[in-house]
């Protein structure tokens, strides 16, 4: 199992760069940036300045979009920043929620983030690609060629078969077994329906973890199913709340929901909050002793998961990464599995 970091930009500069190395000591694999522009500080120029301080842990935004810069800006940072790292980057890919809507516009469909994903990952590897109707084809000539994963984040059923059959990885904001399971075969199944082998296909569960007793854990990562809730509702909007197409222990939860404020994106001051209960606060982090975390991750893992992305939104940073160097990260590797 691989485990990574994940940061909104209000982290300092200085405090990202130490977290960053103690992460990759600790034996994280990945960090990820929240890439919403116009909430936070742009992500990429907080991952090159990370990239220089560290040698082997792996970055990319979690999530960009195909909106918010041309294909072939974005298709010149990516590989600029794969050049510059020596391959340690990866593309995190959405339809742009955030990052869209707190401008009052509307996020990507998903044909548009299909179509991203094979255009970027041709442009990065040096090929010429036309888009958007562009007179000439663009070519990086300078691109060192590296072939960079995408994963895609997904929750309904369209989302997931385009993460199965265009991405190496699925982003799934949530950490209940149940549901990771689910939506780990629907991208299998439309994986494999396109002939593709998914043998080395990738599941992310992105979500807080928290030390503490489990009152504490929960208000510290209240925010969380707020912030997945504005997905659901698009889900509930799409198919409604019940049908077979979604499991109802998806959808239930945001019944109550009155509304969500993107100025506040995943933050616990949100005042649209009062419906979310303990119960589902549980369910959807990773929380508790450090026992608990093992049970928890233990059970993702057989539920498909393969990397745990944890958001470092709730305080308690540096404690956080060194509980999971000291007493979670251990008992997931080989050697130590082996060993037992």
């Amino acid at each position: 199992m691989e485990f990574g970091i994940c940061f909104k930009g209000f982290v300092s500069p200085e405090r990202a760069r130490y977290l960053v190395r103690q992460a990759e000591v600790g034996g994280f694999t990945y960090c990820w940036f929240y890439d919403s522009h116009i909430l936070w500080r742009d992500c990429y120029a907080a991952i090159a300045m990370c990239m220089e301080h560290t040698q082997k842990i792996r970055f990319g935004p979690c999530v960009t979009n195909p909106i918010v810069r041309d294909w072939s800006v974005a298709g010149s940072m990516f590989a600029g920043l794969a050049l510059q790292s020596g391959g340690r980057f990866d593309i995190g890919l959405g339809r742009g929620d955030s990052s869209m809507r707190v401008m009052g516009k509307k996020p990507a469909n998903l044909a548009r983030v299909a179509e991203f994903t094979q255009k970027i990952k041709a442009m990065t590897l040096g090929e010429e690609v036309n888009y958007d109707g562009c007179p000439e084809p663009v070519q990086l000539r300078w691109s060192a060629g590296y072939e960079i994963p995408v994963w895609i984040a997904a929750y309904g059923p369209k989302a997931l078969a385009t993460a199965g059959e265009y991405a190496d990885g699925v982003i799934l904001q949530i950490a209940e077994p149940t549901l990771i399971r689910w939506f780990t075969k629907q991208c299998h199944i439309a994986g494999k329906a396109a002939g593709k082998d998914m043998s080395k296909f990738r599941v992310m569960s992105a979500a807080p973890a928290y030390f503490g007793t489990m009152d504490e854990c929960i208000e510290a990562t209240k925010w969380f199913p707020a912030m997945v809730g504005n997905h659901v509702a698009d889900i509930v909007e799409k198919y409604g709340s019940d049908t077979d197409e979604v499991p109802n222990s998806l959808t239930s939860y945001i019944k109550n929901r009155r509304g969500y404020d993107y100025k506040k994106h995943g933050e616990s001051d949100n005042e649209y909050l009062d419906f979310i209960t303990p119960e589902i606060v549980k369910s959807f982090g990773v929380l508790g002793s450090p026992d608990d975390h093992i049970s928890k991750l233990t059970e993702l893992e057989a539920a498909g998961m393969t990397q745990f992305n944890i958001y470092l939104d709730n305080g308690k940073e540096e404690e956080i990464i060194a509980n999971y160097a000291e007493h979670i990260i251990p008992e997931f590797s080989d050697i130590e599995r082996h060993s037992k």
